[in-house]
């Protein structure tokens, strides 16, 4: 069983990610209790992966934390949804790429409902891109950990985020202007049933109950 949360404010960075490891302990001590799915949005930060030797104190006076996930830098901010899993990937015999197939595959399908083409880079920066008249720009990002059978951590979905405070870093090993928003993009949408759609297309691949 699998439970689905949408977290109401923006949630501070740091104790979110604590709370998230938290879970994380006990799937590891306990394969049989739920395991969940959180939808949220951060307070502003910037946060850096284990392939980044990059540090700081704030950029911008935005706080920066160093994080054990994949990935370089990024930032999280109100108007950018993040998805955290925590889920036993081992036990549904799901590896970790095939696990981030899945995602992306169905991102695409809801988007593409929506007459919104994305695709992904068989590369090592995962995630997905849209086509723009400047080149493809790059709108979800990946950034997972995987622990014991567990995967954590998830993706972000650039709708409306400040990209001023994206674009003071080259986020995810990216250039600037290889990022961008659906809001950049003219692309209006109706934030509220993007994520019903998300949660049916991708979650019912779980057992959940939606709370």
């Amino acid at each position: 069983m699998v439970l689905i949360k949408q977290l109401k404010g923006y949630k501070e960075y740091k104790t979110t990610i604590s709370n998230m490891e938290k879970k994380v302990l006990e799937l590891k001590k306990n394969e049989e209790i739920k395991e969940e799915i959180w939808i949220l949005e951060h307070q502003e930060v910037i946060t850096a992966g284990s392939s980044s030797n990059q540090t700081f104190t704030k950029i911008n006076n935005i706080p920066f934390v160093k994080i054990n996930r994949g990935g370089q830098l990024t930032y999280h901010g109100p108007g950018q949804i993040v998805i955290y899993f925590m889920l036993n990937i081992k036990k549904r015999k799901i590896g970790i790429i095939e696990f981030i197939d899945i995602i992306e595959n169905e991102l695409i399908e809801v988007f593409k409902k929506k007459g919104i083409l994305l695709n992904k880079k068989k590369e090592k920066n995962r995630g997905l891109w849209i086509k723009t008249k400047s080149g493809e720009k790059k709108i979800i990002f990946v950034g997972l950990r995987y622990t014991s059978g567990i995967i954590y951590h998830g993706i972000s979905i650039n709708i409306k985020p400040n990209l001023f405070n994206f674009r003071l870093i080259d986020p995810c090993g990216l250039k600037k202007n290889q990022i961008s928003s659906l809001h950049e993009q003219n692309i209006n949408i109706n934030e509220k049933k993007l994520l019903e759609e998300i949660k049916n297309q991708i979650f019912l691949k779980f057992s959940h109950t939606a709370i």
